[in-house]
């Protein structure tokens, strides 16, 4: 595994851990978090990432009436939003 530390590491912030996605089980609850201090950049790379996968499983599944892929597109957007948010947070924190 490469070790070394790309250039742009950290150059537009670091995420600050206070985005959340999907929603728990009880009213106003929360499965996921953001981790806190993982790189902008990265983030912004990862959620680009789950938006293609969001992307493309939305359109089969409604190609192939597969309700399954439907909602898998909706939490994949969800974590992607969040992502996005929490890098955002981050980079304006940075400025």
């Amino acid at each position: 595994m490469d070790n070394e530390t790309p250039a742009d590491h950290g150059q537009l912030g670091w995420t600050v851990g206070t985005c959340t996605c999907l929603e728990g089980a009880t009213k106003g609850t929360r499965l996921f978090r953001v981790e806190p201090g993982n790189c902008a950049n990265y983030a912004m790379e990862q959620a680009s990432v789950l938006l293609d996968s969001a992307r493309r499983a939305s359109f089969i599944g409604v190609m192939d009436n597969e309700p399954v892929l439907v909602w898998a597109s909706h939490y994949l957007s969800d974590m992607a939003k969040a992502l996005m948010d929490d890098a955002h947070m981050g980079m304006v924190k940075n400025v």
